[in-house]
């Protein structure tokens, strides 16, 4: 079990949702927090009523010059939550670059621009804790995922990567697949959700999961066996059976 008194730790996308609910778990486990989404207001009254210390960093996470002006206020992290999302429903007969663009930005590049701040120190310390949340969309192309789909299985390719780099070091990557999540994000879909979690529910399964030492994982069960047996089904039944 993780001793997360006196960590610090940054959670990228805490404003709403599945970042909202964790913000308080690890708050009430122990851990200080600096906060990450665009709404400064909705952060401050996030940080007040969370029972530890809470700091408030309001930022454009794919706006790489604002967070290279912040990398002071980011010195001494024992680690990073990246939880920033955007989604939208996109079937290919319903092509809309714009959308798919900001699917990309903040879902992967948003990621990568947040290492660019922090991945140098916790190599030069070698310490520090990178959290990535995947999605089960992120394991196989699926019907109406263009955007948020590829976004996903580069977070888990990057998270691979990393991992194999760093396994050596003192620096722990670890990639979380969740699956549907009651948000603002899944309210858009028009579909039936397979065992959809309310974000509490969810969050109290990520960290157990950022407690341990295993690198990559999935919630929940059964719904996320389907799809990690699905990267090596075949592909004819696999475009059959989803």
């Amino acid at each position: 079990m993780k001793e997360w008194s006196n960590k610090r730790y940054w959670i990228v996308g805490a404003s709403e949702g599945l970042g909202l609910a964790l913000a308080k778990r690890m708050s009430n486990a122990g851990a200080s927090l600096v906060l990450t989404a665009r709404n400064e207001k909705r952060l401050k009254e996030i940080a007040l009523s969370l029972p530890n210390q809470a700091e408030v960093l309001p930022l454009d996470i794919t706006d790489h010059t604002a967070l290279k002006r912040s990398a002071k206020t980011l010195k001494d992290l024992d680690g990073l939550v990246f939880l920033a999302g955007a989604y939208w429903p996109m079937p290919a007969q319903e092509w809309d670059i714009e959308k798919l663009t900001k699917m990309i930005n903040i879902n992967l590049v948003g990621a990568l621009n947040v290492l660019d701040i922090i991945l140098p120190e916790f190599i030069s310390r070698d310490k520090g804790h990178l959290v990535f949340t995947g999605s089960l969309a992120g394991y196989r192309g699926l019907p109406g995922a263009l955007g948020y789909g590829s976004s996903k299985a580069a977070i888990a390719n990057l998270s691979e990567t990393l991992y194999y780099d760093l396994r050596k070091t003192s620096i722990k990557v670890q990639l979380i697949n969740p699956g549907f999540i009651k948000t603002r994000l899944t309210d858009k879909n028009d579909f039936k959700m397979p065992q959809i979690m309310s974000p509490e529910k969810a969050a109290e399964k990520m960290f157990t999961r950022m407690c341990k030492n295993r690198f990559s994982s999935s919630f929940p069960a059964p719904f996320s066996w389907l799809f990690r047996i699905s990267r090596i089904l075949p592909d004819s039944i696999y475009f059959r059976l989803f």
